[in-house]
This record gives C-alpha cells, sequence and structure tokens, in this order.
C-alpha cells in the first residue's frame, strides 16, 4: 500500500458540491492500494503513518507525529499513486489493486484510523468518486510511504 501524506494547516475534499471531509492541522493523505495488498499491508501503512514523525518540536526538529499532536487526518482514495509510468507517455494502472479490493482496503483503512486516531479526527474522500481537494501544504512538507507485501513462502 502507498500513501502520500501532506502535512497541511488545512485541507478538505468536496464531491458533488457538498464537503465530504475537512481538517484544519494534520495530514492529508493520498492512499492506493496496490495488487496483492491485504489487510496486513494496510495496517502496517496506518501503524506507521500515526507514527511519522513530521511534525515540529520545540527546537523546530521533525520529532512529533499527527497522534502525538492530536492532529486531523484527511484519507483520499488515490488509485493513480500505483502508475507504472516506465514506458510511453501513457500510465498503466496495472499495479493497483481491483476496484473492489481497493474499496475494501481503503474502508479498512479508514475504519481502522477512526479506531485509534478517533472518529472525530479523521475525514474521508469517497472512493471512485470524482473529487475536488483543496489544501495548504504546511512546510511545505510531501512524503511518500510504501508497505509492500511480504514475497510468499517459497517451498522447498
Amino acid at each position: 500500500m502507498i500513501a502520500l501524506l501532506q502535512r497541511v494547516s488545512q485541507a478538505a475534499v468536496v464531491v458533488d458540491g457538498q464537503t465530504l471531509g475537512a481538517i484544519d492541522s494534520g495530514l492529508m493523505v493520498l492512499v492506493c492500494a496496490e495488487r496483492n495488498d491485504t489487510d496486513a499491508e494496510a495496517d502496517a501503512l496506518l501503524k506507521k503513518l500515526l507514527a511519522y514523525r513530521v511534525f515540529a518540536d520545540e527546537a523546530g526538529k521533525m520529532n512529533h507525529s499527527v497522534a502525538d499532536v492530536q492532529g486531523g487526518l484527511l484519507l483520499i482514495p488515490q488509485f493513480t499513486l500505483a502508475a507504472d509510468t516506465n514506458s510511453g507517455t501513457r500510465p498503466s494502472f496495472t499495479p493497483a489493486a481491483a476496484p473492489e479490493l481497493g474499496r475494501a482496503l481503503f474502508e479498512r483503512f479508514v475504519d481502522q484510523a477512526r479506531a485509534r486516531h478517533g472518529a472525530d479526527k479523521v475525514g474521508t474522500g469517497r472512493f471512485g468518486a470524482d473529487m475536488k481537494v483543496s489544501l495548504t501544504n504546511d512546510g511545505p512538507v510531501t512524503l511518500w510511504l510504501q508497505v509492500k507485501p511480504k514475497a510468499p513462502a517459497v517451498a522447498v
């Protein structure tokens, strides 16, 4: 699974003129499930995301996590993060999870985030929708996190 996180002072997502999610200070996170991802990758990515230190401490160093600062999370499904751009001038999306799996893993990610970080601190976009995302990047700080599926054990 992939997460592209941006530290923000505010962010919002709108679908069909309706604001679905909005946060003040926190992280706006584009979330993508890849082929072969499972609940284990979703859980590992969320654990890493919640602990990732991108907020300043008293000395101005990035030593605090979104959990430490009780910041908001705006989670946006974004299958295009899995694009293969190695050849040609049009991306291939074969590395992305099939829509059913992608939706299930995104919903799990959101449910677990609400359980671990607080339902009132987590906003979301809508899987498969045409979303309008606005944000004010704070820093700017933009980071890529990825958890790859473990390779299956080889029979000997």
